[in-house]
């Protein structure tokens, strides 16, 4: 599994006016291609009566990038989309521009610039996360045990996705692997080893940029 790469945080959507175009730019995390055109075949019935929908996706797993002009001149309007994440180095996204045409002719230059800044303001809206590899752990230990354990799990960020409040507590969490070579060591030490701690897995999930420390 590939980690280390950025996508879109959640979906972002942005609106504003260049020379009485008006741009409404939408970005959207994707898994799949099909999922892709599905956000576009959307975008497009939604705005049927655009003068563009340009768009541009990626999607790691299958190794896909596509763009489309829609109608604008070539080269300055879905190459720019798909360039803004290229650049900040995301991928897995969906990022449609749908333009309103206003009357001024805005030149090359001026829709390579129009639509790179609906791209960025979109993807400022989404935010970023950063696929991480996270592991899945089983931890059982005594109530004693659990009010011990609590501010550890805390302090290594080992994230309590379950909780079971039996005979015994029977925790499953999410770890990093930078906190999951602490926390072992720790669960046995405080513990005197008898707790019982087992990694069952492993995943990788997105952390916002801003939540990652």
């Amino acid at each position: 599994m590939s980690d280390g790469y950025m996508i879109p945080a959640s979906a972002g959507e942005i609106e504003y006016v260049e020379k009485r175009s008006r741009f409404i730019a939408r970005v959207w995390p994707v898994e799949t291609e099909a999922r892709a055109l599905e956000h576009l075949r959307e975008t497009r019935e939604r705005h049927w009566d655009a003068s563009h929908n340009v768009y541009a996706y990626s999607v790691k797993s299958a190794g896909a990038a596509r763009f489309s002009d829609d109608g604008e001149p070539s080269g300055t309007s879905g190459l720019p989309v798909l360039d803004v994440f290229r650049k900040a180095g995301v991928e897995d996204f969906c990022c449609v521009v749908t333009r309103y045409f206003g009357g001024i002719l805005l030149g090359a230059g001026g829709l390579v610039r129009a639509y790179s800044k609906a791209a960025s303001m979109a993807l400022e809206a989404a935010g970023r996360a950063k696929m991480t590899r996270l592991y899945t752990a089983s931890l059982i230990c005594s109530y004693p045990q659990y009010d011990r354990l609590r501010p550890e799990l805390a302090r290594l960020r080992a994230c309590v996705e379950k909780t079971e409040f039996g005979a015994d507590v029977e925790l499953t969490l999410s770890v990093t692997p930078e906190g999951l070579a602490l926390l072992g060591p720790r669960v046995t030490e405080l513990t005197s080893g008898s707790a019982l701690f087992e990694v069952t897995g492993e995943t990788m999930r997105p952390v916002r940029i801003e939540d990652a420390g």
